[in-house]
């Protein structure tokens, strides 16, 4: 089991991942009781799971795995019901533990969550200080605002926090894992005796009666398939750019209209030193907050050089203490009035007078100031080009593809009509088959839409063009089949050395099996090592010096009784016999591996605690499920 964790534990670590965080998999869904589809696809806790939520879902859960799996990324596995229902499933969750949350008022404080924010990396500039402006940007990009997103990651941390708690409260007992460690430790003392393949060949006659058996029995393994050659073309963006072309005269109108996208702002960076004096102080306890405040700004007037390194011993603002007070780029609204008014009117450099707020004495210095911008029509020209052009070729796309539909079905014996009146070129492809090839991932061609409709019946007998279809967005592909080639199977006469070869090796892992099955049995009957090879250790935890699949085969055996036997097909080899002679445990076992299992059992322990919690959750959220079936995302239809 361990050895299994070890060698894959990046897998592992995605199991455990889309396991625990941010949803969790449920079991049992369909012990809830269903209700009127009109109400929703879920009920948690009085509130609807949508069907527009579950889809979308569904369509955020195949981007992320789109992104992470590149290349390798295959839609179809999301498409199933099971991997459709488990979304809903996740859902259900989220919900029941946002209800539970809300019951037992949890929460995460300002502090901490802002502590928390300003540590991810996508906020940070590159001296690793928090840029409240790449922040707007990187949450503006995924369609968020910061009140958003403090919500989201406030909810995700209490959920987070919760689920923690109940898996910290599982309890595994010493013995049991040491006992489970002890298994993995444990080593086999063996001795190996292969009877090779290369051994009985010799003692193999093939027939031809053998070879006729084989081949019809056989036929998937010398069956031809059917193959096409294709003449087809292709209507994309980068035929309609050709046909496209925007004057300067129309650049410059835009950019007289659009002025102010050109321009920015005047950008001023500041920092701050805090001394705390929140509303609810006393009197006394504000006046002995400005005091400590002006005596910290005199040593600021009396060192301006040093107010990084004052702001850091002296702020007891948590956020921008640690980064010498630096507060980034002011945007508006993100402070307080009293203290955007003082940065608003400084110079760069200068150091304000002690500026009062809700939450104390601030001492602010600009940091920089640049001023505001516009740029130039010949700064700009390009992406205007780029902007108009673009949205005259979406136009224009339009205007072709339906000339491009009209053509290829109304002139569908050829598509030299289509190629000549939109400029384009008829392409042709040999040897194409019914089903997308991995191998051609980005040809236009190899997509199951097109596919589907160059072998429809009427394209292969009467050799029409096919419709347009739409195999990419902004791409669409017309085919004509020229020569068709029906599935065959390769003659007896192509194939016969082949079948010869194989079956002899077949006949002669036959013959070793059988020697080798003779040998087990009278090994075990007089208990000797008469023929074995020297002794080697085999453990779960150590690389095996004899055949992989013969290693398991000896792990699993039965040793309770000793000297004991096993007898394997090794593959590539042919049979081994295996003679277990001594079970022991090492000398010096790993502490530090056996701390790290110990963890990795808690942690299974754990996450089966939270699944029951879930469950209980589930119920006590009075979960009703009101679809009978997962419903096929937009997405997935397309």
């Amino acid at each position: 089991m361990f050895e299994f964790i070890r060698t894959h534990k990046r897998l592992m670590q995605v199991f455990l991942m889309l396991l625990i965080v941010p949803s969790f998999v449920l079991v049992g869904v369909s012990s809830y009781q269903s209700g009127d589809a009109t109400t929703g696809v879920a009920t948690v806790d009085g509130r609807k799971i949508t069907q527009q939520e579950w889809e979308e879902a569904q369509r955020q859960q195949m981007d992320r795995y789109r992104q992470s799996m590149g290349e390798q990324f295959d839609q179809k596995m999301f498409e199933t019901p099971e991997a459709r229902q488990a979304v809903l499933d996740n859902l259900i969750a989220e919900r029941a533990l946002e209800a539970e949350i809300k019951r037992s008022h949890l929460t995460v404080n300002d502090a901490t969550l802002a502590q928390t924010i300003a540590g991810i990396e996508a906020f940070k500039k590159a001296d690793g200080s928090f840029d409240m402006e790449q922040y707007k940007a990187v949450l503006a990009a995924q369609g968020m605002s910061p009140a958003m997103f403090d919500a989201r990651m406030r909810r995700d941390m209490a959920m987070q926090q919760l689920n923690n708690a109940v898996q910290a409260s599982a309890f595994v007992p010493r013995s049991v894992s040491k006992r489970l460690s002890d298994v993995n430790d444990q080593e086999r003392e063996v001795q190996e005796l292969v009877f090779p393949v290369s051994d009985f060949i010799t003692q193999v006659k093939v027939t031809d009666d053998m070879v006729k058996a084989y081949y019809d029995k056989n036929a998937a393994l010398f069956a031809v398939p059917e193959r096409a050659k294709v003449e087809y073309v292709v209507l994309d963006t980068a035929a309609v750019e050709s046909q496209v072309a925007v004057g300067d005269a129309e650049v410059s109108d835009f950019y007289n209209k659009n002025q102010k996208r050109y321009g920015s702002p005047e950008r001023r960076t500041a920092s701050h030193i805090l001394v705390n004096a929140p509303k609810g102080a006393s009197a006394a306890d504000k006046a002995a907050a400005k005091q400590k405040a002006e005596a910290i700004l005199a040593e600021v007037r009396a060192t301006p050089a040093n107010f990084a390194a004052i702001a850091k011993a002296k702020s007891q603002d948590p956020g921008s203490a640690e980064v010498g007070g630096d507060l980034g780029v002011v945007e508006k609204g993100a402070f307080v009035p009293s203290v955007e008014d003082a940065i608003a009117k400084l110079k760069q450099g200068e150091i304000s007078a002690l500026v009062e707020s809700e939450f104390g004495f601030h001492i602010i210095t600009v940091t920089s100031v640049v001023p505001a911008a516009t740029k130039t029509l010949d700064d700009v020209k390009g992406e205007i080009t780029a902007e108009l052009k673009k949205a005259t070729m979406s136009k224009k796309f339009s205007e072709l593809a339906e000339v491009f539909n009209d053509t290829v079905y109304e002139q569908s014996d050829s598509l030299k009509p289509v190629a000549d009146k939109l400029k384009l070129t008829v392409q042709t492809v040999d040897n194409l088959a019914r089903t997308p090839s991995p191998a051609l991932a980005d040809a236009p061609y190899n997509n199951a839409k097109f596919l589907q409709a160059v072998f429809a019946a009427d394209s292969l007998k009467n050799k029409r063009n096919t419709e347009a279809v739409e195999v990419a967005p902004g791409t669409l592909v017309a085919g004509r089949v020229v020569e068709f080639k029906p599935a065959t199977k390769r003659p007896l006469a192509e194939v016969d050395a082949a079948i010869r070869q194989r079956v002899t090796v077949e006949e002669a892992i036959k013959l070793a099996r059988k020697a080798g099955e003779a040998k087990l049995a009278a090994a075990k009957a007089s208990g000797d090592a008469a023929g074995f090879g020297a002794p080697v250790l085999v453990s779960r935890t150590k690389q095996p010096t004899i055949n992989p699949t013969a290693a398991l085969a000896v792990l699993k055996a039965d040793a309770s009784k000793l000297p004991a036997y096993v007898g394997v097909e090794v593959p590539g080899s042919g049979y081994g016999v295996y003679r277990i002679g001594k079970v022991a445990m090492p000398a010096t076992p790993d502490a530090a591996r056996r701390a790290a299992e110990a963890e990795q059992i808690a942690g299974v322990v754990g996450q089966q605690e939270m699944y029951g919690f879930i469950e209980a959750l589930k119920q006590k959220a009075k979960t009703k499920i009101t679809v009978a079936q997962p419903a096929k995302t937009e997405a997935a239809a397309n």
